[in-house]
């Protein structure tokens, strides 16, 4: 699962997953462990889970079992993610310059899939997903069903943008299995001060990351 995860698998068709405080952007040259970061992310994302479920949405989390450990239904991750913008930042405004201003909120949420892997994800064209058999338009229908659920669970902060992976379980059925916190999205303040990975991109410190990816607990219930 990455630099950020480790994964036992466990007889009963589910996985034990522990969260490695560990913080990467390839477009800053940036790859360090962070401690306590795992704990925030795993209070983020038990909440998220619960949220997104109670929406309709399936998704892999099971339950917490430790400050950075959980159980969730194991689903072989494919190499693609899917991602959400509310607001044009990120690889929007770095792949294709002039279109957007930088932080502009978009007049309706864009889906985008992107390809994952080494060193740079990198965008795919719906048609080659699509040449897999994979389900596109459920995926799509799916993240902005869980675009819906965050931004209205974290007003009055402000999200951005975030991603997705979705698995396939054995009856066929789309589930989310990727984390959903700090780390994979970008949430602001209402003061405009960023609230997660961004920190990280703009080169802030350990200590200040965990303040402030503190605060946003502050806010949801």
């Amino acid at each position: 699962m990455g630099r950020s995860k480790r994964l036992w698998i466990l007889p009963d068709g589910r996985c034990l997953v522990q969260i490695i405080p560990s913080l990467r952007s390839f477009t800053y040259q940036r790859d360090e462990i962070v401690e306590r970061t795992g704990p925030l992310r795993l209070d983020f994302y038990e909440r998220a889970a619960a949220r997104i479920t109670a929406a309709g949405v399936a998704c892999a989390f099971r339950e917490r079992v430790s400050p950075d450990h959980y159980i969730a239904d194991y689903c072989p991750a494919p190499p693609f993610e899917v991602i959400v913008k509310n607001r044009a930042t990120g690889s929007t405004t770095r792949k294709y310059p002039g279109l957007f201003e930088d932080g502009a909120p978009l007049p309706r949420p864009v889906v985008k899939f992107d390809y994952r892997c080494d060193p740079e994800d990198q965008p795919i064209g719906e048609d080659y997903l699509r040449a897999l058999g994979l389900p596109v338009e459920e995926m799509r229908e799916r993240s902005l069903a869980v675009n819906d659920v965050l931004r209205s669970w974290l007003h009055p902060l402000d999200v951005w943008d975030f991603c997705l992976i979705f698995g396939m379980t054995e009856s066929g059925e789309l589930t989310v299995i990727s984390e959903i916190s700090q780390d994979c999205m970008r949430v602001r303040h209402q003061d405009g001060s960023p609230l997660d990975k961004d920190l990280f991109r703009d080169g802030v410190g350990g200590d200040e990351i965990v303040s402030q990816w503190s605060r946003i607990l502050d806010v949801i219930a």
